[in-house]
This record gives C-alpha cells, sequence and structure tokens, in this order.
C-alpha cells in the first residue's frame, strides 16, 4: 500500500530530518521550483528579507518561479497599478540579492507569468503565450537554456489554467459540468510541449511547473475513478512526452503533497538521459515554506499556498 504523507505529517518529518547535502560526485547542480504566489506577496512587508535569506540557503543554481509578478498591495486584495509593480521588472535586483546574475521573464499575458533565474548565463528561446482564440496558454510559459559542465540543459516552466471551466468559456457552469477546464489544462500542456521539446528532441529537458492537475500515480491519496478527466494533463506528459516525473520515481511508494489543500500540484520532469544524474528530489517543508492562511485574507497564504520543490544533480 502506498504511503501518504499529508502536510502535517510531512512537517514533523521535515523538522525530525537532517538537511541533505549538496552532490558531491560530479559538478553539483541544484534546481529551486516555486510557486510563490501573487508574486511573494507574503514577502512584501519585510522587503522579502525571509524569503531571501530562505533562498540564499537552499543555494540553488537555478530558480523558476511561478507566479512571479506582484498584484497586490502589502497585505490586503487591493490590485496595484501597472507602475507600482515591483515584479516582474525588479527581478533582477532581487534575484542579485540571493546571488544570480541571470533572470528571463516567459511569456507575459497575465499577472501570473513564470520567471527563471541563474548563477550562470540564460539563453532565452521562447516567451510562449499560444494562440487566439482556442490555444491560448493562460498564464504563460517559458523555454531557456542554461550551460553547465558543458551540458546544455533546456528549461520548460509554465502554470496552467486554475478553474474547473475552461479559458474563456461563455457558460462557465456548463462548461464546468463537461469538465472544461481539465481538458483545457490538457491542451495547454500539449501546446506548450509541442513548442518546446517537440521540436528540438536533442539535449537534456526538464519541464516544470504549477500544472493544476493530479496524476494517477497519486490516487492512492485521491481515490478517485481511473477514467476521471482531472488525469488528462498528467496521463498527456507520461504517454505521450519522454518526460519522466522526478518526485513520483524517487519516491515510488509516497504521495507527498505540494500544496496546502492536499494535492500535489507541482511537478518537475526530466528526460531520461538526465535522470541518472539525479541524487536527490524533494518537495520542501520546513518552518518558513509550511503555509499558513492570511487570517483575514481569503485565500491567501504565507509565504504561499504551494510548497517548493529542490531537485539536485552531479553532472
Amino acid at each position: 500500500m502506498k504511503r501518504l504523507i499529508p502536510m502535517a505529517a510531512a512537517l514533523l518529518l521535515a523538522a525530525c530530518a537532517p538537511k541533505a547535502p549538496r552532490a558531491t560526485s560530479g559538478e553539483p547542480f541544484r534546481l529551486l521550483l516555486w510557486n510563490i504566489q501573487n508574486g511573494m506577496w507574503s514577502g512584501q512587508g519585510d522587503n522579502y528579507n525571509r524569503f531571501v535569506d530562505w533562498v540564499k540557503d537552499q543555494d540553488p543554481d537555478v530558480c523558476v518561479w511561478c507566479e512571479a509578478r506582484t498584484i497586490y498591495y502589502d497585505g490586503t486584495r487591493d490590485k496595484m497599478p501597472v507602475e507600482e509593480k515591483y515584479l516582474v521588472e525588479h527581478w533582477p535586483e532581487l534575484a542579485a540579492r540571493y546571488g544570480h546574475k541571470y533572470v528571463y521573464v516567459g511569456g507575459m499575458r497575465d499577472n501570473y507569468p513564470q520567471v527563471i533565474t541563474s548563477k550562470t548565463p540564460i539563453y532565452g528561446k521562447a516567451q510562449i503565450v499560444g494562440v487566439q482564440p482556442d490555444s491560448v496558454v493562460s498564464h504563460g510559459a517559458l523555454w531557456a537554456q542554461v550551460q553547465v559542465k558543458g551540458k546544455t540543459l533546456n528549461f520548460v516552466a509554465l502554470h496552467t489554467w486554475p478553474h474547473p471551466y475552461a479559458f474563456g468559456a461563455e457558460d462557465q457552469e456548463a462548461s464546468k459540468a463537461a469538465h472544461g477546464g481539465d481538458a483545457y489544462r490538457k491542451m495547454e500542456v500539449e501546446y506548450v510541449c509541442k513548442h518546446t521539446i517537440g521540436s528540438q528532441t536533442e539535449g537534456n529537458w526538464l519541464m516544470m511547473g504549477d500544472f493544476n492537475s493530479l496524476s494517477r500515480t497519486d490516487n492512492a491519496l485521491y481515490g478517485l475513478p481511473a477514467d476521471d478527466p482531472k488525469f488528462q494533463a498528467q496521463d498527456y506528459m507520461h504517454e505521450h512526452t519522454p518526460y519522466w516525473d522526478i518526485i513520483k520515481r524517487r519516491n515510488p511508494e509516497e504521495v507527498v503533497v505540494s500544496t496546502i489543500e492536499n494535492t500535489r500540484y507541482d511537478y518537475v520532469f526530466c528526460t531520461p538521459d538526465l535522470y541518472p544524474f539525479i541524487t536527490d528530489a524533494r518537495i520542501v517543508l520546513d518552518a518558513y515554506t509550511q503555509p499558513v492562511r492570511d487570517a483575514e485574507i481569503k485565500g491567501f497564504c504565507h509565504p504561499s499556498d504551494h510548497l517548493p520543490i529542490i531537485v539536485d544533480f552531479a553532472l
């Protein structure tokens, strides 16, 4: 029977477990993925000091941030005008505080873009937004490359549509009843794959982000019917791409959640040629990252409603 690790139990395990060391054989390389909710809304009050200190302590070589744009004033749901938003414009300044000199912003469609930062140069390949009217990538996506120890690492990041109805649906209730949101997420994943790894299969590839979708490999937790539409996007990743789900392959008997809602929405995938170089992969739940609901602003959390993922390599 699979071992289920909901958030409270995982926090206890994290508190008792020693911090995983960096790889010592080969060139150590660390990837950090995190949906930081509304441009790290929770970090505005202290000028992002706790956020920066935590990232510095993890010492990642590459960071991928989902929801990487400022939206609201500190402590409120009041939207900022564009000219007052700190992010995405000041990501180079913020990234420099945790030791990253290079920044690439993904396709900008709305308030939820993806951003990649790195210690070493980033080569932007594509800012993906999709095509009107029926192939819109709702929160944009990116494809970028980083050179590490003679290897070209391709990074693809996305954040799919979050709602139960399809993007642009005129009758949202009818679309919800027809599982329009699940079908739309599958379309976004397919579109991004075809315009990234589908256009250039050579090289080492990583694809990651907040997929807002469930994997049937975690169904011991969800208990859904085998034909549930919620599996569509992840089924596409497993059945129609070369990607491997890193967290699941590293933890085949566990279901470790990545959101405050006790779901796993956040994934890091890699191509099989890159998998043997992985030395550790984990969803990070600690004293800082543990989501705490805001006492007054419904739906907002501190520091985020999602947990980060760290993947270590020895290249």
